[in-house]
């Protein structure tokens, strides 16, 4: 736990340096397409140590989540396949992306034929790994308008409630987590995994 801490502790200081709104930039949009980890930590760490700009953190890691959900789409869609079969990039995502299989790639197809903009937006608002559901979003072709705006909702709504929460309640909130910061981090971490699970069992 230490080890995390320090790590918490270093994400945290980013919200004080120039750097700070770039690199949840590139986290999110990189976590909607192919990066495992998800931007909320990042994004907490930088409005708990800046509350008068929460929201707008808020903004920048919807809008570049947004773009980088498009951009999994583009990867599903141009990339995926060599005519009938898997491509390279496919055959990579399955054989590094955590989470990612061919089974699961099959039986996502299936929640889209029954739930469509439904099951895209609880991708995007849940601990489920988004990019799983960006990139066969793009290889199934499902309807780029849908897509988008499933997205925007989703990612929009999840990422300013987090960064709500903090700007209204930002004291009591950061001397909640700096109390309970190890049992936060394993319960992080048992969300995390379980959207894994709940892609493999339940999808």
């Amino acid at each position: 736990m230490s080890i995390i801490r320090k790590l918490y502790d270093w994400v945290l200081h980013w919200a004080e340096t120039p750097y700070g709104t770039a690199a949840l930039f590139i986290l999110a949009f990189a976590e909607s397409s192919f990066f495992p980890i998800p931007p909320d930590v990042l994004l907490i760490a930088l409005a708990l140590g800046a509350r008068k700009k929460a929201l707008y953190f808020a903004l920048i890691c919807s809008l570049a989540s947004i773009a980088g959900g498009f951009f999994g789409y583009g990867i599903g869609h141009y990339l995926w396949w060599e005519g009938s079969t898997y491509s390279g990039i496919a055959h990579f995502f399955f054989n590094n992306i955590p989470g990612f299989s061919e089974q699961l790639f099959t039986s996502v197809q299936h929640q889209y034929d029954q739930h469509g903009f439904l099951i895209i937006f609880t991708a995007g608002f849940t601990p489920i790994p988004f990019k799983i559901f960006t990139i066969t979003a793009g290889a199934f072709d499902i309807n780029l308008f849908n897509f988008l705006i499933a997205s925007t909702l989703s990612r929009t709504v999840r990422f300013f409630l987090v960064a709500g929460l903090i700007w209204k309640y930002g004291d009591s909130i950061k001397s909640f987590i700096d109390k309970y910061f190890n049992i936060l981090t394993v319960v992080f971490t048992v969300l995390l995994i379980g959207g894994f699970v709940l892609i493999k069992y339940i999808l």
